[in-house]
């Protein structure tokens, strides 16, 4: 996979048709990878078949497939599908998503996250070699399943990964991880996590790409930005997962004004306690530059594939066509 990426996401801001275009954009500009992430109602494997269509060398790829909103079949058979579609171009990027969405709005109970990540990779792997599956695990139980093609599928599986136990799950059965705000401090936290899952699996870590969502904003008026960067922080640090995540990689103080305002209902309050330390750690913005510097300083930590997340700061189509054009791979 090249060493650049771009996250599209399905925000209601932009038509599906702009979506095609900026994904077309990328491709000339000779990005290696499209990730559409799940949200606004959009499932990501709709939005990436449209661009499977419409473009011709960029690889396509779920950042990510939930786990608990899937059975392994149906994560076997959407895979095979759109590597059909796309010309052996998918990847197939999984992780748990958040307990909050899970439990609440898909009605499932959060439960044993790391194992059904485990199995469901394994399954899905013998699913897409045309084998027919039988699997006795703590979580799946499955009895002569197939896909019924006589074909194999190579599809790449990248884990969504924060904490160190799924890190180490991406190192033992994953051909990637795909990190997510990522300070440049915790990458070689990351990295050691994934060499140690990868020696207890008997694999090379050099074998196992290293993506990572780096949130992009260009712009030559950086103060701009500040309040939809700190706005797209603060929703993340409305969960509780991401909340200790972001203590435990160096802005506890920050987290902790956080969760006091927001325990108080003062969301205003919750996002002006993220500093500039922090928005300058998580994300990149800046002059063209200045963001190309920044990109490759996390190339230079261990991240193999950046994939630039662009943000709204004012017009959002505008914003993503700016942050995409910014690079090329």
């Amino acid at each position: 996979m090249s060493a650049l990426g771009v996250r599209l996401d399905p925000v209601p801001q932009i038509s599906i048709s702009d979506s095609i275009g900026l994904a077309r954009l990328a491709e000339e500009r000779g990005y290696g990878s499209v990730w559409v992430p799940e949200g606004w109602g959009v499932d990501s494997l709709t939005r990436l078949a449209a661009f499977a269509v419409s473009t011709q060398n960029v690889r396509l790829a779920t950042g990510i497939l939930p786990v608990f909103a899937r059975t392994p079949a149906l994560v076997a058979m959407s895979a095979a599908g759109m590597d059909l579609v796309s010309g052996r171009r998918f990847t197939l990027g999984l992780g748990v998503g958040h307990r909050g969405s899970v439990e609440g709005g898909h009605g499932v109970p959060f439960r044993n996250p790391v194992t059904r990540v485990r199995e469901t990779v394994e399954i899905v792997r013998r699913f897409l070699r045309g084998e027919p599956v039988s699997h006795q695990g703590k979580v799946f139980s499955v009895n002569s399943g197939s896909l019924g093609y006589d074909r194999e599928f190579s599809v790449p599986i990248y884990l969504a990964a924060l904490g160190p136990r799924m890190v180490e799950l991406a190192g033992e059965v994953a051909d990637g991880v795909l990190l997510n705000w990522a300070a440049p401090a915790y990458v070689e936290t990351a990295l050691e996590s994934l060499r140690r899952g990868a020696r207890r699996a008997g694999r090379d870590p050099g074998e196992i790409d290293v993506a990572c969502y780096v949130r992009v904003a260009v712009t030559d008026d950086p103060e701009r930005v500040k309040a939809p960067l700190d706005r797209q922080i603060l929703r993340y640090a409305g969960m509780e997962y991401y909340r200790n995540f972001f203590a435990s990689t160096g802005f506890e103080e920050e987290m902790r004004a956080v969760s006091r305002y927001l325990a108080e209902g003062d969301e205003a309050k919750a996002a002006a306690s993220v500093s500039e330390e922090m928005r300058r750690q998580l994300a990149v913005f800046g002059d063209p530059e200045f963001c190309c510097q920044e990109i490759d300083k996390r190339r230079g930590l261990g991240i193999r594939t950046p994939v630039v997340a662009p943000f709204a700061a004012g017009d959002a189509l505008d914003s993503y066509r700016s942050a995409i054009e910014a690079f090329s791979s």
